[in-house]
């Protein structure tokens, strides 16, 4: 099976590439795929060193598998034509998230949606996914009435510019060229993409469409505010849920303990409760925190946290390849 990896040499890329090794990946040839600037550099999967493709060569080459992780508008040109060549093309970007007429997975919430007639499969945002995926069993049982989202999410969303601008600031250095139009070194910016007109931003309005798409229900009314926070790990959320039916505690916590991908760690006594520090690296949602919002009926609190290069990113992707390549929508 021939599997392209689009946009390897980025952060995401990288992390599909140690997943394939991880997860030990069925493919028999990989395409490493990536911009112009970065043709023949040498990259290394599964202890074997691969020269870097360009787009043109990748699509001639028809990978039965290919996992887009190189921004939006790339993918709106070239998953298409992929696409054309029979390519099964799962995509880390926005482009195709809200399309109708594509599938929107989190293979343990609704990989049986996929049919061998989808050729483009959106994979959610980073902080989309962690969050669904510890609310999915919740809203199935309790069914949710709100959600009110506030999220704390690492640099490296942004990608490598953003790391360096916040090296370069812990190191006193001057920045050329920032990913932010702040310090993001000893600060915390309520600010995450761009500004909307209806002055949320384009992460923010992410968080109230792909829930609501992902969990099949436009009743949910939701609303978002998304800080970006010096941190390397991963991206924290603080959820309140307001449910249509009452809860037990006990209930929740079973339910968590049985959503597969998810940890709960909820020990205040001994100050146990899950940090972006370690969940770094990690395929798994961890969830604590939970306690009762004693001010409205049916209220929950909850902490999630993931990795989002993982989870929120190349996990997620690989583990839809994987299940197209189980359910033999991709032949091995």
């Amino acid at each position: 099976m021939k599997l392209a990896v689009v946009g390897i040499t980025g952060m995401v890329g990288q992390e599909i590439c140690k997943l394939l090794e991880e997860y030990d990946f069925p493919y028999s040839e990989l395409l490493p795929v990536a911009s112009e600037k970065s043709v023949g550099k040498e990259v290394t999967v599964k202890g074997k060193t691969h020269l870097v493709i360009g787009l043109n060569e990748a699509v001639e080459a028809k990978p039965d598998i290919a996992i887009f992780s190189a921004g939006g508008s790339t993918s709106k040109e070239w998953a298409p034509k992929f696409a054309e060549v029979g390519t099964v093309v799962i995509d880390n970007s926005s482009a195709w998230r809200m399309d109708p007429s594509k599938k929107l997975v989190v293979p343990e919430i609704n990989a049986s949606e996929i049919t061998e007639d989808d050729k483009i499969i959106a994979n959610p945002n980073c902080s989309t996914i962690q969050m669904v995926l510890a609310l999915s069993q919740l809203h199935k049982t309790f069914g949710i009435k709100r959600l009110v989202i506030s999220t704390y999410q690492s640099i490296t969303g942004t990608g490598v510019k953003a790391v360096r601008q916040y090296e370069a600031e812990k190191r006193g250095k001057k920045v050329d060229d920032p990913a932010y139009p702040y310090p993001i070194f000893d600060n915390c910016l309520p600010h995450c993409d761009i500004f909307l007109e209806n002055n949320y931003t384009k992460e923010e309005m992410k968080l109230v469409h792909e829930t609501r798409k992902i969990l099949g229900d436009d009743s949910i009314r939701i609303t978002a505010t998304a800080i970006r926070v010096p941190v390397h790990g991963g991206h924290s959320e603080s959820v309140n849920v307001e449910f249509n039916h009452d809860y037990t505690i006990d209930e929740v916590v079973e339910l968590l303990n049985n959503t597969p991908g998810v940890q709960v760690v909820d020990n205040p006594e001994k100050n146990e409760y899950p940090m972006a520090l370690f969940a770094k690296g990690k395929n798994d949602v961890f969830v604590g925190r939970l306690r009762r919002d004693e001010s409205i009926d049916n209220g929950l609190n909850m902490w999630i946290v993931a990795d989002n290069l993982r989870k929120g990113a190349a996990t997620n992707a690989v583990q839809i390849a994987q299940y197209m390549v189980q359910n033999k929508f991709a032949e091995v």
